[in-house]
């Protein structure tokens, strides 16, 4: 006879292979719960325990994601995960420190060469925007993608 893993043992090991935002847990969680209040009770002890954190959350995704995307992906994804609004706007400001930069690189890396034509030009645009990258950066990018930034 074999013992289901309790909901928090469950939780505890979706969080010791990364973090998951509260909602994440709720959705990985929901299949194994028997009653309808049994979920936020484990979720509210181990946030009071420290192993559930949104502020963790934030900052590992936004560690992983910003090489290759721009802040509005970003956001998107956190607040698809369920993170509160307050901790993706005190995150912003560092990820747009360095936005032109990144979409410089991940531009270069992409196509390394300006649009020949409208086509191409839109083509490498909406590449961007894909990525999440303001219309302003992506603008000054294939505005002076030829010239080497001052160092």
């Amino acid at each position: 006879m074999t013992t289901e893993p309790s909901l928090k043992t469950r939780a505890l090991g979706y969080l010791a292979r990364r973090e998951h935002s509260r909602l994440e847990l709720e959705k990985k969680l929901a299949r194994h719960a028997s009653a309808a209040g049994e979920i936020p009770a484990a979720l509210d002890a181990l946030e009071q325990q420290g192993f559930l954190s949104a502020a963790r959350v934030v900052e590992q995704v936004v560690q992983v994601r910003k090489s290759k995307f721009g802040s509005q992906r970003i956001a998107h994804e956190l607040r698809e995960k369920g993170i509160a609004e307050n901790l993706i706007v005190a995150a912003l400001p560092d990820i747009r420190e360095t936005e032109h930069e990144r979409a410089r690189e991940v531009w270069r890396k992409k196509f390394g060469a300006m649009p020949a034509n409208a086509k191409e030009l839109g083509r490498q645009m909406r590449f961007l925007m894909g990525r999440g990258f303001p219309g302003d950066v992506i603008r000054q990018v294939l505005r002076h993608s030829d010239e080497e930034e001052p160092r």
